[in-house]
């Protein structure tokens, strides 16, 4: 584990999937803390607000203690910068996410060339898990719990019927 370095793992996390918490406890192997940096979503229409989102987070990562779980709206830059972070952990499911990630990461490297991005994998069973996809799955009434945490799942069913429901 590498000693009193601050990890980012930024995201809109909308919602956390079992994927995004495998990712969590692969970084607190190596990292001595660890940062869920829930993005605004301001560049995406997200089904949760922030503040659903930042407690699903925290939920996740309750068995955690060196993980904590902090809100960011403007430049990830500056919230990684604020806060001290040496690494920013980015997660990949598959071949088709390496692109963006691998552009998203020279940006950072240019933004602020003293952070370090980590590419972590999440084990096999999730590594086709995505958040859009279990929204999607969720909304037609298909079953999530094999993908969220069970308090995840609950959520999204009383998301779901609200958003079904006459207003």
């Amino acid at each position: 584990m590498a000693q009193n370095v601050l990890a980012v793992y930024p995201g809109t996390f909308d919602p956390i999937t079992l994927g995004h918490e495998d990712v969590v406890r692969r970084a607190t192997q190596l990292f001595e803390r660890v940062i869920v940096a829930v993005a605004a979503g301001h560049h995406k229409k997200t089904m949760f607000s922030l503040e659903e989102r930042i407690e699903m987070c925290r939920e996740a990562v309750k068995n955690y203690p060196q993980v904590q779980v902090e809100s960011f709206s403007g430049l990830l830059r500056d919230f990684v910068v604020a806060r001290g972070g040496k690494a920013m952990v980015r997660g990949l499911r598959a071949v088709t996410d390496f692109d963006y990630e691998f552009q998203l990461a020279g940006m950072n490297r240019s933004l602020m060339p003293q952070v370090e991005t980590v590419f972590l994998t999440p084990s096999d069973k999730f590594q086709f898990i995505s958040s859009t996809f279990v929204r999607e799955i969720a909304v037609l009434g298909g079953e999530v719990h094999k993908f969220v945490s069970p308090e995840v799942a609950d959520r999204l069913a009383v998301k779901v019927r609200s958003m079904s429901s006459p207003s």
